[in-house]
């Protein structure tokens, strides 16, 4: 079966939104496996309210993820070569208007997440080192298996999340690709610019505040 990658990431990238802002004493097996139940406590009773009012569900995501989800460097990551070259104000406003985009594109998959569907692999890794992966496999409708990698960070306050690698396919890589190609053609000013368009204008984007 050909997997729909951005259709999955709509249920996947949910789960980072519910992980708990934790010491890094916490392992990183546990901290996805203390997401999935803090998701479901999030959405119990709310599926219908929030699926009718998207700016409540943009508030809990943003409520839960902004601590929690490391914005700068995934969008580090994402720029790459062009993060180098952008300057501190840029780099600011890409930040948040990518953040914003994330959301607003991926918020209802939240509305999907079914933890029951999610079993989160025992971590084989080392936990002492600055980024690891945690593996989890997911079963669709369909009966499908997938498999699933969340790329975590580990910093001061604790874990951190910044990439989804669904079978193989990394959302931070496909998005470099896009914006890599856009770039060439226009400028990376032209970038930040439609991403703050999609996110709702500059005045909306620039009520998230950078890090």
């Amino acid at each position: 079966m050909r997997l729909n990658v951005i259709r999955v990431f709509l249920v996947l990238f949910a789960l980072s939104v519910a992980a708990p802002h934790v010491h890094a004493a916490v392992t990183p097996s546990e901290f996805i496996t203390e997401a999935v139940g803090e998701l479901a406590a999030k959405l119990d009773g709310r599926h219908d309210e929030l699926a009718d009012d998207p700016d409540a569900l943009y508030a809990l995501i943003n409520e839960v993820l902004l601590p929690r989800f490391d914005r700068k460097t995934a969008a580090q990551q994402v720029l790459a070569r062009n993060w180098r070259s952008a300057t501190e104000a840029q780099r600011s406003r890409f930040i948040d208007a990518f953040y914003s985009v994330l959301v607003q594109r991926y918020a209802d998959g939240v509305l999907d997440f079914e933890p029951d569907r999610i079993k989160v692999l025992p971590f084989r890794g080392d936990a002492e080192k600055r980024t690891v992966a945690v593996k989890t496999t997911v079963d669709l409708e369909d009966g499908t298996n997938v498999s699933v990698n969340y790329t975590l960070i580990n910093k001061k306050p604790g874990w951190m999340m910044f990439d989804v690698t669904i079978e193989g396919v990394s959302y931070i890589r496909n998005f470099r690709t896009e914006f890599e190609a856009e770039i060439k053609s226009t400028s990376l000013e032209a970038v930040i610019v439609r991403l703050e368009e999609e996110a709702g204008g500059e005045e909306q984007v620039a009520e998230v505040e950078s890090e």
